[in-house]
C-alpha cells in the first residue's frame, strides 16, 4: 500500500494476546479481579457523539466503571462530533500522540492503514467467538488479508417518513421508484412538506444518499479492476439531470448546507416529510413523546415508518454504515488497548451497549442478528438486514484507500451539488470523473 504523504493526508482528512497471562480475558472476567500487569493502565478511546444519547451515557457511566473493575484499566472515553473525527485522526498520526483506539467510519481505516497496529489476534478471536463477521465489516478492516482494525458495528440508513402525510399525498406506501418518489414529493412540497436530504460535506447522510442514488441509475466510480474510472457515463449524466429536477420539485433546497444533524431537526420540527437517516429520528421522537408531536397533537413517533431508498433502472441499494475500532500504531499502550478491546467486544459487555442502541446499528458479527432487540419494535426491524444487502463506496472496485479518498473529498456528493447549483449535467460528470481519476492514479 502506498503511504499517504503528510501534506496529502492533511488535505483529504479535513503486543501479545491477553491469554498469555492470568488465564486470558476469560479468567479476568470470571475472577472479577484485575490482572497485576494491567494495574494503573489507562486507555484513551475516541468515538463520535452517538446519535443515540443513551448509548453514550452508558459508555461514559456504567461501562467505564465496569472496565476498571473487570480489567484494571482506566478508560478515558472521549466523544466528538463525527465530522471532526478525521481531523483528529490526522492530527494524532502526524504528532504521534493521541487516543489509543479511535472509531473509524465506513472505509476510513483504509486511509490510515500504514498508521494502524496489527489487530489480527483480537479481531480473529472475537469473530470466532461470535459467528464470524459481516463481509462489509471484514472488507474495511482488512488490507491484503491483514487486520487493521476490529469491527465494531454495521448498520446503514433508511428513509424515515411521516406515514399520514404521504397518505394525504396519495401514497399508501412509500414510493418505491424514482418517478413515483418525485411525483409524491412534488405534492408534498406544494403543501410545505418537502422531502429533505443533504448535499453538503457531511460524513454519513450525504454519501449514504448520493452513492446509492448513483448506483440505482447504473453509474459507478470504477470497473471491477479497481483501476478503470468510468464515472462519466450516460447513466451518470441522466442521474444528474433527474437529480436537479427532483431537488427543485420535491426537496428542501436548504439541504445543500446540511450536516448529519440538520435533517433530524428539520424532521422533528415538521418542516420535512421524509429523509434518509439512521433510526435516530424515530428513537428521539419515541424517547420524548410529549416533546415531539404531530400537528394533530399525537406523539410523532406513532406516525414514523422506515423505507428503503427508491429503486432505479439498475436496482435498489443501500450503503452500509460500518464502524471499526482502530488501534493506533503510535500508541504506547498496545497491550492494555488490546485487553480493553477484547473486553468491550465480549458478549456480556457489548450486549449492554447493543441493547441501548435499540436497533440503530447491527453488530459487526452475525451473533447479534438473533438478539431480542429486533423483536421489540417492528418499526426498527427493517434495519436488521442492512449489513447483508448493499454496496460499499468504490463499487465496482474494492473499498480501498483510493475509494476512501474519493468519499472523503466528497467528489460524488459535489458532482450533484454543483449541478443543483447550476453546472450543466455533462460538465458536472466530467469534473467528477477527472477528480476521481486523480485519486485512482495516485
Amino acid at each position: 500500500m502506498t503511504r499517504i504523504a503528510r501534506r496529502r493526508l492533511l488535505k483529504i482528512s479535513g503486543t501479545g494476546a491477553v491469554a498469555a497471562h492470568a488465564g486470558g480475558m476469560a479468567a479476568i472476567l470470571a475472577s472479577g479481579r484485575a490482572p497485576a500487569l494491567a494495574q494503573e493502565q489507562t486507555v484513551h478511546w475516541l468515538r463520535w457523539t452517538d446519535f443515540v444519547p443513551a448509548s453514550d451515557a452508558l459508555l461514559k457511566g456504567k461501562i467505564t466503571q465496569e472496565c476498571k473493575k473487570a480489567t484494571g484499566i482506566t478508560l478515558k472515553l472521549e466523544t466528538v462530533n463525527a465530522n471532526d473525527l478525521q481531523s483528529r485522526i490526522t492530527s494524532a498520526i502526524q504528532s504521534g500522540t493521541g487516543a489509543d483506539v479511535i472509531m473509524g467510519f465506513s472505509n476510513w481505516p483504509q486511509l490510515y492503514a500504514e498508521s494502524l497496529a496489527d489487530a489480527a489476534d483480537v479481531a480473529e478471536e472475537i469473530g470466532k467467538a461470535q459467528g464470524g463477521y459481516y463481509e462489509v465489516s471484514k472488507q474495511v478492516a482488512q488490507v491484503g488479508g491483514k487486520w487493521i482494525g476490529v469491527p465494531w458495528s454495521a448498520g446503514g440508513g433508511l428513509i424515515a417518513y411521516r406515514k399520514s402525510w404521504l397518505e394525504e399525498a396519495g401514497a399508501s406506501t412509500f414510493p418505491g421508484d424514482w418517478d413515483s418518489y418525485r411525483a409524491v414529493g412534488k405534492k408534498l412540497k406544494a403543501k410545505g412538506r418537502p422531502f429533505g436530504q443533504t448535499a453538503g460535506h457531511t460524513f454519513g447522510d450525504a454519501p449514504g444518499w448520493w452513492y446509492c442514488y448513483l448506483w440505482s441509475w447504473g453509474g459507478k466510480e470504477v470497473e471491477a479492476d479497481g483501476k478503470t474510472v468510468v464515472l462519466n457515463s450516460k447513466e451518470t449524466v441522466e442521474s444528474i439531470k433527474f437529480a436537479v429536477a427532483l431537488w427543485k420539485e420535491a426537496m428542501d433546497e436548504g439541504g445543500l448546507a446540511w450536516d448529519d444533524t440538520n435533517n433530524n431537526r428539520a424532521f422533528l420540527s415538521q418542516t420535512i416529510s421524509a429523509t434518509l437517516n439512521g433510526a435516530s429520528i424515530y428513537i428521539e421522537a419515541k424517547r420524548k413523546p410529549d416533546t415531539y408531536k404531530t400537528e394533530k397533537g399525537t406523539p410523532m413517533f406513532q406516525d414514523i415508518q422506515h423505507a428503503h431508498i427508491p429503486k432505479g433502472a439498475a436496482g435498489q441499494y443501500n450503503n452500509p454504515g460500518v464502524f471499526t475500532d482502530m488501534l493506533m500504531k503510535y500508541s504506547k499502550n498496545q497491550k492494555a488497548a488490546k485487553d480493553f478491546l477484547r473486553w468491550i467486544h465480549s458478549k456480556p459487555v457489548y450486549d449492554e451497549w447493543f441493547t441501548s442502541q435499540q436497533g440503530y446499528t447491527c453488530g459487526a458479527t452475525l451473533e447479534w442478528e438473533k438478539h431480542k432487540v429486533w423483536d421489540a419494535d417492528p418499526v426498527m426491524k427493517p434495519f436488521h438486514d442492512l449489513p447483508r444487502v448493499g454496496r460499499l463506496v468504490g463499487y465496482a472496485g474494492p473499498p480501498n484507500r483510493k475509494a476512501a479518498e474519493v468519499v472523503t473529498k466528497y467528489i460524488i456528493v459535489d458532482m450533484y451539488a454543483k449541478a443543483i447549483q447550476g453546472m450543466p449535467a455533462e460538465e458536472a460528470a466530467k469534473w467528477a470523473h477527472g477528480e476521481v481519476a486523480k485519486s485512482y492514479a495516485s
